[in-house]
């Protein structure tokens, strides 16, 4: 018997061995793997013309690079940008020009290796940066951005990109990720689809890369099949964008949609936190054609089952005192309808955002509040003013269930230990009545 077990004990651990030296020979390949650009005229020793150089402006525009590789306070594309997820910090890479801390040694091809699929100098990216979505960019687009980042001026700035815990600071187990999450492929069109069905899909699944926020992530961080029904991230909730009527944006029109993607705001709507800083730093930029393109794509998607959950009632005692509290502290900019103030003061009345199954984004702008998105069509943009110090727990929880079940709106009670945990989540003030 003792033989028996030594004998299986051996032979698991020789299995173990040699699947461990069978992964470590297959990420050896992966990140010697080259790729090729099918466009023959490109060549790093050539130098781009303009037109290349302001469409890769305008790509970059379209992917969102400036927001995440630009710091606070800091140079663009410096890097150093905090991003944060279930696993730990990362930072954001500097990608200016310089030589020394940036991309200045790179060529097109360890660019075009980084962005579409996931590997950088020092190995495999992290898909904080969304070259899962990336991977559909077209040659001349890659090519043209390329271009217009070797315009960028050099900043110094050495970023530590990886902040995460063992064991996801371990590079190398990102080979297994891309193996179960990662089908690199370059955008198809649709031949029984519209023309701008397939430019719209191309931007939302390709440089937009929308699903990074908009779909539900699983516990190894991988997309789930609940595509831009809505996810978690950082502390914001990115809220369904489906056409579901109750929960995504089955009231707005192709117009609404557009509008909002270049404003910051419709009447339905106005963008907070990430979104905000997706329109300031990207939408805004794009072409009527693109926005509308992009909406005829999203009200074509199939629209999520979530429905409308029975309305907590007006007697119930959350309600009661959330009506005092929006009453005393709200009503001067929502007014009383939940209406706001058109194209500024976001509408509570049939707002998807409200009514989101998760409340993070609400519990992040009351506790936090939030400046309101300034876009060159829409320069002043209204702030939310921060409320931690000011409402309790359980008020803050109150006036949530409030707003998301009164003017006919329907969504669970916000409860106070959620109110609580989102508070030390966010390193939100105590109360001053603690």
């Amino acid at each position: 018997m003792n033989n028996t077990f030594k004998k299986l004990g051996l032979s698991v651990i020789g299995i173990g061995i040699a699947a461990a030296v069978a992964y470590a020979a297959g990420v050896t390949y992966d990140l010697h793997k080259s790729y090729a650009i099918s466009d023959t005229s490109v060549n790093d020793e050539v130098a781009p013309t303009q037109a290349q150089i302001q469409h890769g402006l305008y790509v970059a525009h379209a992917a969102d690079c400036a927001a995440c590789h630009t710091a606070q306070g800091g140079k663009p594309f410096a890097g150093g940008y905090a991003i944060g997820t279930p696993f730990g910090q990362i930072e954001s890479s500097n990608i200016t020009s310089d030589k020394e801390t940036g991309i200045g040694n790179w060529t097109l091809a360890q660019f075009d290796r980084a962005v579409r699929h996931g590997k950088g100098t020092h190995g495999y990216l992290y898909p904080a940066m969304p070259y899962t979505a990336y991977s559909q960019m077209t040659d001349g687009d890659v090519r043209d951005l390329w271009a217009y980042m070797r315009t960028v001026a050099p900043v110094e700035n050495r970023v530590i990109e990886d902040k995460l815990p063992f064991p996801f600071n371990q590079r190398w187990l990102m080979g297994g990720w891309n193996l179960l999450f990662f089908k690199p492929q370059v955008f198809k069109a649709d031949p029984t689809k519209s023309v701008d069905y397939n430019r719209g899909a191309y931007l939302v699944e390709g440089p937009g890369h929308c699903a990074a926020c908009h779909t539900g992530k699983n516990f190894l961080g991988g997309d789930t099949a609940d595509f831009l029904q809505g996810g978690s991230l950082d502390g914001w909730y990115a809220p369904d964008i489906t056409p579901n009527p109750h929960a995504g944006i089955g009231t707005w029109s192709e117009a609404d949609i557009a509008a909002y993607l270049k404003a910051g705001s419709n009447d339905k709507a106005v963008s907070t936190g990430p979104m905000t800083e997706a329109v300031e730093n990207s939408t805004q930029y794009l072409t009527d054609a693109d926005l509308h393109a992009i909406a005829v794509y999203l009200k074509a998607q199939t629209p999520s089952t979530t429905t409308a959950p029975a309305a907590v009632s007006a007697d119930d005692s959350a309600m009661k005192l959330g009506q005092r509290v929006y009453e005393s502290q709200c009503i001067a900019c929502h007014v009383s309808n939940g209406n706001g103030v058109r194209k500024m003061i976001p509408p509570f009345a049939g707002s998807s955002i409200v009514k989101a199954s998760d409340p993070a984004t609400l519990l992040h702008m009351v506790l936090l509040g939030s400046d309101g998105p300034q876009t060159e069509t829409n320069p002043t943009g209204a702030g939310m003013p921060r409320f931690d110090w000011k409402l309790s727990d359980d008020e803050v929880a109150a006036v949530l269930t409030y707003v998301r079940n009164s003017w006919g709106n329907a969504a669970p009670p916000v409860s106070q230990t959620s109110a609580q945990q989102a508070r030390a989540k966010l390193g939100a003030q105590a109360w001053i009545g603690h």
